[in-house]
């Protein structure tokens, strides 16, 4: 696995809640009893403990404009982060109201604007627990330790503490655990080896297999027996809004379907603001 350290993005996750329940969504949204709201003491200090890292802080969620002191965030961000690091994911909640604020405290290029309206939208089914669909042990080791994920998105600070991957946060929270490592100076210096019970989270994710990306718009999420089982009392869940997958695995059949596989392509085109929707996918504005 990739060091932290090497990653060009860290994201602080202020809340869990969002607008939208989106098919198979990175932060299990729609999976929670309750949501989170990061308070602004955790807020700063999550900031301080990345004292000295080299690349950019992110504000995410969920959807960060939920957070009721999200101007006050921003204020914190702008007292402590040069704007050029900056980096705020949203599906616009608020836009209009929010919008000076964002434009001060944001570089354009840095934001990255999703409100899912987009068709060609998708996302992969990470609630399909490797361990439920890839017998060979060693081969879920290999494939969870080149893992895309953890190359090529971002190490997270949650309430709940650091993460050296932002979809094993998503998932042991949504799950009740509380495997966060402390939030405390450095601790981006580590090398996931060293986040113990962190690492088992991976064999609860789908991530390494490409069983193929769902349209975000779907009704359901895609979720394996062992999981269904942990998940049991989430409203998704009780509601019936998700599809059992059982499907097994071997090497032959990830090798044969990753030839041309990138679930990190989750849309045909990149949008910071609302105005890029219309422009580029002729949708409404």
């Amino acid at each position: 696995m990739q060091p932290i350290w090497e990653s060009k993005l860290i994201q602080i996750e202020v809340t869990n809640a969002c607008i939208n329940q989106c098919s198979n969504c990175n932060r299990c949204v729609g999976h929670h009893l309750k949501p989170f709201f990061m308070d602004l003491e955790t807020v700063e200090k999550a900031i301080k403990s990345l004292e000295n890292y080299p690349g950019n802080i992110g504000l995410m969620g969920g959807e960060p404009t939920l957070h009721p002191q999200f101007p006050e965030i921003c204020a914190i961000f702008q007292k402590k982060i040069p704007k050029k690091r900056r980096e705020l994911w949203t599906a616009g909640y608020k836009w209009d109201e929010y919008k000076y604020l964002i434009w001060t405290t944001f570089e354009k290029e840095l934001i990255s604007f999703n409100d899912h309206s987009s068709l060609d939208g998708k996302h992969h089914p990470f609630l399909v627990a490797s361990k439920d669909i890839v017998p060979d042990s060693e081969l879920r080791k290999a494939l969870i330790d080149n893992c895309w994920v953890q190359k090529r998105w971002s190490a997270s600070i949650t309430p709940f503490g650091c993460y050296f991957c932002e979809v094993a946060a998503a998932i042991d929270i949504a799950m009740g655990g509380k495997n966060g490592w402390p939030i405390e100076k450095d601790w981006w210096k580590k090398i996931p080896s060293e986040f113990g019970k962190q690492l088992e989270i991976c064999q609860n994710c789908g991530a390494t297999i490409p069983i193929g990306e769902t349209s975000d718009h779907a009704s359901y999420d895609i979720i394996s027996k062992s999981n269904l089982e942990k998940l049991k009392n989430s409203p998704k869940i009780k509601y019936g809004n998700y599809a059992l997958y059982e499907k097994k695995w071997n090497r032959d059949d990830i090798i044969a379907k990753s030839r041309e596989w990138k679930p990190y392509q989750w849309r045909t085109f990149y949008a910071h603001s609302p105005e890029d929707y219309p422009k580029i996918t002729g949708g409404k504005s």
